[in-house]
């Protein structure tokens, strides 16, 4: 697999979510006093999904590098009212022999009523980065999200929550803030489901005081059978507050495989 990376040294993003199931069959009914055209959309329960992707690279000679890429989701849906999901990823990297990236974000995500275009959610999340010098980062979380769009072939949505964070620095003092996080998301498919285009932004700008964090994501992804796809994306993040010595933005191209099933 081939990765290719800007000078600087990469930092974990959160990978993108699945989006929700679209049933492959609807059944319509028709309402004997208004006429009105009623579509019932089977719901399974107890329905898995998941995506892996992973990339890397290995360089020798005048420039040693190693790089090793991994990224999950997990969606699990529990009943009519609520699933969960999980979005995990790890980033491993040496430049010369010394350690450079050792990246690693875990959350766990509850929606509530997630089939509405509505919907309500909460989360906590916990990261490590070596990148960054962070020791430890906390989160929790609670919002709301909304549907834009939602189609066979698109799917677009936003969501906002506030967000807790704690975070205890190598070398700076520890900070406890709360942020205003917001989230757009969308898919978008081609070809028959060939092709799939994916983007994610966020933005978390800090309370009561200038802190802020963003990262977007742009993702191309052509499937090469039923369940594996070359995927190549394009990822930016800028954290406001780092420690001495470490730039505040960071960007990053890679290509890769990913394995889904949903």
């Amino acid at each position: 697999m081939l990765t290719v990376n800007s000078l600087r040294a990469q930092v974990v993003e959160q990978p993108d979510p699945l989006r929700p199931a679209v049933p492959d069959s609807v059944r319509k009914l028709v309402d004997s006093t208004t006429k009105d055209t009623i579509v019932i959309v089977p719901k399974p329960l107890h329905l898995l999904r998941y995506k892996f992707t992973a990339d890397g690279t290995i360089t020798a000679g005048n420039v040693n590098r190693e790089l090793l890429q991994l990224a999950s989701s997990f969606d699990y849906t529990l009943s009519n009212y609520f699933k969960l999901s999980a979005n995990p990823s790890f980033v491993y990297g040496k430049q010369s022999g010394v350690l450079a990236e050792r990246e690693l974000f875990s959350d766990l995500r509850a929606t509530y009523r997630p089939e509405r275009t509505l919907y309500y959610l909460t989360f906590g999340s916990y990261e490590r980065s070596n990148l960054r010098q962070i020791n430890r980062r906390w989160t929790i979380a609670g919002g709301a999200g909304y549907k834009l769009v939602q189609t066979k072939r698109a799917y677009l949505s936003v969501t906002n929550v506030i967000l807790q964070e704690f975070t205890d620095f190598y070398e700076l003092d520890d900070i406890n803030i709360v942020r205003n996080s917001t989230r757009l998301f969308g898919e978008y498919n081609f070809s028959n489901n060939r092709w799939t285009l994916t983007h994610t932004a966020l933005y978390q700008p800090a309370i009561g005081q200038y802190n802020v964090r963003w990262n977007a994501t742009v993702s191309l992804q052509v499937k090469l059978n039923t369940v594996i796809s070359l995927r190549t994306t394009l990822a930016n993040a800028y954290e406001s507050l780092v420690v001495p010595g470490r730039q505040n933005n960071d960007l990053r191209f890679t290509i890769g495989l990913t394995y889904e099933r949903k």
